[in-house]
């Protein structure tokens, strides 16, 4: 028996947020503050949900020149501690992972990013988007941090 397939990566960081943990974790689990914190989102619209479980939303990003719209779903949504959302396009899915620890007054954030590709071309994916998809996670940390300094 062949090994299921993966053809992917995951991007992984974790960073401290000089917010309480409900705060960090309300706004970014409402997915439409993509808008301030993803550098690669466009724009992000909720198609169905209350911003809990099960919520969708609908997001156009650009990343290295290209345009792509995604459909996400809350999978996941523990307030305050883990966050969940997966999104897809019939050729990539897309799924984010947040974890939320409360740290007195801060609140250390743990994000891991993962995504699949397609059969035909997911094993060079990785390969050929490692650099910038580690860019892009380093500049989300960066973004988030500022969202929340002013």
């Amino acid at each position: 028996m062949l090994p299921a397939y993966r053809g992917g990566m995951d991007v992984e960081r974790s960073f401290v947020v000089d917010r309480p943990v409900e705060e960090v974790f309300d706004f970014i689990a409402d997915f439409e503050n993509t808008q301030v914190w993803d550098p690669g989102t466009v724009w992000t619209r909720r198609t169905s949900g209350d911003g809990g479980l099960g919520t969708t939303y609908r997001n156009r990003s650009s990343f290295m020149g290209r345009t792509v719209e995604l459909d996400y779903e809350t999978i996941a949504h523990d307030r305050p501690t883990h966050f969940v959302c997966r999104g897809v396009n019939g050729r990539t899915t897309a799924t984010d992972h947040l974890t939320f620890t409360r740290d007195g007054d801060r609140t250390l954030v743990h994000y891991r990013a993962v995504f699949d590709f397609p059969r035909s071309w997911g094993w060079l994916a990785g390969i050929v988007l490692r650099r910038p998809v580690e860019k892009l996670a380093d500049e989300t940390v960066a973004q988030i941090q500022a969202a929340f300094s002013s």
